[in-house]
């Protein structure tokens, strides 16, 4: 008897409850943007970017995509995707964006734009931002992301020179060649510091035949000096310094020596 009362008072609330959550989990289902039009959703797309809600966001372009296919905003829409995937923190999902947009629209009138965007995308995932300078060791990034930052500014520059980003992209080319330069001599100086003077010469040699008349050439010059005076080649060394003092008549690497430690990797005063 007890068995048979609990098992026929609860089959109408099971019931109630299943009904319960069937409706639950149809509301949940239901797309809010069904009955949107594409301009509707780009302006809700576009708040929630402007608010720093990206994750929001992103969804909402996506639909745009799909419901405004094969036009002008679509092809918005992929493009403020990819910036709020950046902005978010999605940097290979804004790359992979970016590429799926050159390769969808080669004679958009933005291609410029997508480029400069994932010049930017790889130059902050490697480099950081012009005003986001640290003291973290060059060695420890990827120089991948700045040769690919380079590449994309490169194409931008040479495809497109009149283009509005094309200042900035020249710009942020200097600096990377001047970082990737820089990077060389660092890795000299530690090998240098560590005692393997050929290996220090030969790093410091990459980065004066590789990148000309950018700041860390006088670095270099100054650790093949040292490197080869430590190997007792003076005729090596008398001759790289000769070229040192030629090119950087007021070398403070003649007077004083190395950086200190202390100071980071782009100080160059």
């Amino acid at each position: 008897m007890f068995r048979t009362k609990l098992s026929a008072v609860p089959c109408w609330i099971a019931l109630a409850a299943t009904a319960l959550l069937a409706a639950g989990c149809a509301s949940d289902n239901v797309d809010k943007t069904a009955n949107w039009s594409p301009n509707k959703i780009y302006s809700e797309a576009k708040d929630e970017a402007d608010s720093g809600a990206y994750d929001k966001a992103v969804p909402l372009y996506e639909k745009l995509e799909g419901r405004a296919a094969g036009t002008p905003l679509a092809q918005q829409a992929q493009l403020e995707k990819a910036y709020a995937q950046f902005k978010g923190g999605e940097r290979p999902a804004a790359i992979a964006t970016l590429d799926r947009f050159m390769k969808l629209h080669p004679a958009s009138p933005a291609y410029d734009y997508a480029l400069y965007m994932r010049g930017i995308v790889n130059f902050n995932d490697d480099l950081g931002m012009f005003s986001s300078f640290t003291r973290q060791d060059l060695s420890e990034r990827d120089q991948k992301a700045a040769k690919e930052s380079f590449e994309s500014f490169k194409e931008l520059v040479t495809r497109f020179p009149a283009s509005r980003y094309a200042p900035d992209a020249r710009a942020r080319m200097n600096y990377i060649v001047n970082s990737l330069a820089q990077y060389e001599v660092h890795v000299a100086r530690y090998y240098y510091s560590r005692g393997a003077y050929l290996a220090a010469i030969n790093r410091s040699q990459l980065a004066i035949s590789d990148y000309r008349e950018v700041p860390a050439v006088e670095e270099a010059l100054y650790i093949m000096v040292r490197s080869y005076d430590a190997l007792g080649m003076t005729q090596l060394r008398d001759d790289t310094q000769r070229v040192l003092t030629t090119n950087y008549p007021q070398s403070q690497y003649l007077s004083k020596g190395f950086r200190s430690k202390d100071d980071p990797w782009w100080k160059l005063w």
